[in-house]
């Protein structure tokens, strides 16, 4: 599989609507690829969708693996997932996912540093996003936070005019809602990149915006190893 988007000195931005879902090697499993540096064994950032009763074979992260469930119920063998759900799993853990309702995450993969041992589960509380949307002052919640990057969800009300520095890089994934940056708007599942030392000047749609936004981690990109 080629790579896609792997230059992290440029502006990058994917629009869901635009771009198709494509089979994964195993049945009812489909993704939307954001970008991608490797072969069979990459680094990535998707959005997978899983069909009822679906699920991958066993297997290992070596390089970790980050996933925000979006929607329906993702499961494995450490539990339940729902929509909501946002959690890191550290390099060498293993797991069969799949889920029984079918559900759609936005999945990144081999984007840990080698120093990053935490697992993380959290509830991001979409309720609270929602009702934050309708309040003046912008609203954030962090989901982690380390020397190496800082990940958090964001609520905007309409209108609201956000001035980002980025000296590290960042990536903005839209959960609900809108924002343009400049005469490109962006809507639900899609998805922003700025390189280190960019500046971006986002304003919240019509109906506010409920964001992801990772930031601080594209100075010192990891890859898989070579072999």
């Amino acid at each position: 599989m080629p790579n896609l988007n792997d230059d992290f000195s440029v502006r990058v931005a994917v629009h869901a609507s635009q771009s198709p879902w494509i089979e994964s090697p195993m049945p009812g499993v489909e993704c939307k690829m954001l970008d991608r540096i490797g072969d069979e064994v990459a680094r990535a950032t998707s959005i997978v969708r899983y069909a009822p009763g679906s699920h991958f074979s066993p297997h290992n992260h070596d390089g970790g693996e980050e996933f925000l469930v979006l929607e329906g119920t993702f499961q494995d063998e450490t539990g339940d997932f729902p929509a909501g759900t946002y959690v890191r799993n550290p390099p060498g853990t293993s797991h069969t996912p799949g889920s029984e309702a079918g559900c759609v995450i936005l999945v990144k993969l081999w984007q840990f540093h080698p120093q990053d041992q935490e697992r993380t589960v959290l509830d991001i509380n979409q309720e609270s996003l929602a009702v934050a949307r309708g309040r003046p002052d912008p609203f954030s919640v962090r989901l982690y936070s380390s020397k190496y990057e800082r990940v958090e969800v964001a609520a905007w009300a309409a209108g609201a005019d956000m001035t980002i520095p980025c000296p590290a890089g960042a990536e903005f994934f839209v959960l609900e809602g809108s924002f343009s940056d400049g005469d490109e708007v962006f809507s639900a599942y899609d998805w922003l990149r700025v390189p280190c030392d960019h500046t971006v000047n986002l304003v919240a749609g019509e109906a506010g915006v409920s964001i992801w936004i990772k930031s601080g981690h594209l100075r010192d990109v990891q890859t898989v190893p070579a072999v």
